[in-house]
């Protein structure tokens, strides 16, 4: 699967409709449905944007929760109940709904922000400010990546290339 990385402007026009860049579009060509799920996130004003596998996986999770618990419920709610199946017309773009819009204060332009296997649409001036904002505070803070091998598990090799 090609990762989601960059960033990416598109200009909107008076319809809502928004040209998905073409390397966010491919990782949709394994699936049936010719489109992308989408939610509004609850954390930042962003839209939160992934391909059909990585929308069962979050639904998946979801189950996995205690059935009835406030946690399921709540993040049920907040996911699923928002998202929204968004198709590709002929020319790769997609209608973003007005509470999407309003949502993450979008309204000319949008910027396609690469999260490794989903993406997010923000407003490119919020958008600038939060990620101003978390690279000080990851710069801050010393915050580092254990590296993962292919099988999920911490990666044996350290930082010099030799066994850790």
């Amino acid at each position: 699967m090609t990762l989601l990385v960059g960033r990416h402007t598109n200009k909107i026009d008076k319809k809502g409709r928004v040209s998905v860049p073409k390397i966010f579009r491919a990782v949709t060509t394994h699936q049936n449905f010719n489109g992308v799920y989408a939610y509004p996130l609850f954390k930042h004003p962003a839209i939160e944007v992934c391909d059909e596998v990585f929308m069962t996986r979050i639904s998946d999770s979801l189950d996995a929760l205690d059935m009835f618990s406030d946690e399921q419920d709540d993040l049920a709610t907040v996911i699923m109940n928002h998202a929204e199946a968004l198709g590709f017309d002929p020319e790769g773009r997609i209608v973003l709904p007005e509470r999407f819009l309003v949502h993450a204060g979008i309204s000319a332009q949008a910027v396609f922000v690469g999260r490794g296997r989903r993406f997010q649409i923000w407003d490119p001036e919020t958008f600038e400010a939060h990620n101003h904002r978390t690279f000080e505070r990851v710069r801050s803070s010393g915050v580092t990546l254990p590296l993962r091998s292919d099988h999920g598990r911490p990666d044996l090799v350290g930082p010099g290339g030799g066994e850790g």
